[in-house]
C-alpha cells in the first residue's frame, strides 16, 4: 500500500497520523518515515483498512483499540554515554 492511500485511510477513519500513531502505540516519526519509502508496512496497511471499515460500520474502534492496554516499544540501544560509563565503572 502507499503511503497516500494510508493517508486516505486515515482520512476515511476520521483519524490524523499523529492521533493514530498514539492509539496504535507507533511512534509517529517512524510513521513519518514510510512516506520517504512511499509504501507501509503490511501489518500498518490491515490496521489503516479495518479502521477504515470498522468506522463505516460505526464501530468505535479506539475504544476496541484502547481497551487492548497496548504498550509502546521502548528503544534498547544504548547511546555512546551509557557504554562509556559501564566500562569505566567496571
Amino acid at each position: 500500500m502507499t503511503f497516500i492511500e494510508f493517508k486516505k485511510l486515515l482520512l476515511d477513519a476520521e483519524i490524523s497520523l499523529p492521533k493514530f500513531s498514539k492509539l496504535i502505540k507507533v511512534s509517529e516519526k517512524n510513521l513519518q518515515s514510510y512516506k520517504k519509502k512511499g509504501e507501509v508496512p503490511n501489518a500498518i496497511a490491515v490496521i489503516a483498512v479495518c479502521f477504515a471499515k470498522m468506522h463505516q460500520a460505526g464501530m468505535d474502534y479506539r475504544l476496541i483499540v484502547e481497551a487492548l492496554e497496548l504498550k509502546a516499544k521502548e528503544k534498547k540501544g544504548a547511546g555512546f554515554a551509557k557504554t562509556r560509563k559501564k566500562e569505566s565503572s567496571e
